[in-house]
């Protein structure tokens, strides 16, 4: 289990990233870097935040050729991040080569990341799921379908909505990561997000893990937000 609420870095530039970190001075945080920030500064950003002394999820979704992924996987190992991900959907092939990779450039004596796989997207619905990736199963079947995969490939876990969740242990076992992003405290707009639950839904439905991001970022007062949504769920484990 994941005990504290992961960020997400929801950021174009350094600059916003920094400024948001400077709010949280003397926070152990665990922060989540995707796509967005990581393309716009690289391992720039990740050493700023190891700097810290935050945990650190990378979040670019890799999903190639086995061979291709291996070869990124080795190098990222050596950022010192501590979780990444690739898409389940790139096959067991793909994530078997992943895990080789990050084992290969993990530095000697050191822990290699987790490593979970990307399920279905929590912005996307079982109706888009069938009509646009041709899918036709349901969407609990195929994030659980998925979810096997990963744990077939010997991956830590997956990213899925926290509705899953609790299907998915049971469909791998209890020490399967399931990471959820989505988390909204009641009453917070959903946005784009299909499938949102609290703090404490996502947990009491299986999460080992969640993942807010606008909730804190676009909020007027980020470290209260972010206090509420750790006191919500770290009220389980007490």
């Amino acid at each position: 289990m994941i005990k504290k609420p992961i960020i997400a870095l929801d950021f174009s530039t350094k600059k916003e990233a920094v400024q948001f970190l400077d709010i949280f001075e003397g926070e152990s945080l665990y922060v989540k870097v995707g796509m967005e920030l990581f393309y716009q500064t690289g391992a720039e950003i990740i050493e700023i935040i190891k700097e810290r002394d935050h945990q650190l999820f990378l979040d670019l979704k890799l999903h190639d050729i086995p061979n291709t992924v291996k070869k990124a996987m080795k190098g990222l190992a050596g950022l010192g991040v501590d979780m990444l991900n690739v898409h389940a959907a790139g096959g067991r092939e793909m994530m078997e080569a992943a895990m080789e990779g990050l084992a290969a450039g993990t530095p000697s004596g050191g822990v290699v990341p987790k490593l979970i796989a990307v399920t279905q997207l929590t912005s996307t619905s079982e109706k888009q799921m069938q009509s646009e990736q041709l899918i036709p199963a349901t969407l609990d079947e195929s994030v659980i379908h998925y979810a096997k995969l990963a744990h077939c490939a010997g991956l830590d876990g997956v990213v899925c909505s926290a509705f899953e969740a609790e299907k998915i242990k049971k469909a791998t076992n209890e020490s399967f990561i399931c990471v959820t992003p989505g988390i909204r405290l009641k009453g917070m707009n959903a946005q784009d997000q299909k499938r949102v639950m609290t703090p404490l839904g996502a947990r009491m439905h299986g999460s080992s893990a969640i993942v807010a991001g606008r909730a804190v970022t676009a909020s007027k007062h980020p470290l209260n937000t972010y206090r509420m949504i750790a006191n919500e769920w770290e009220a389980v484990y007490s």
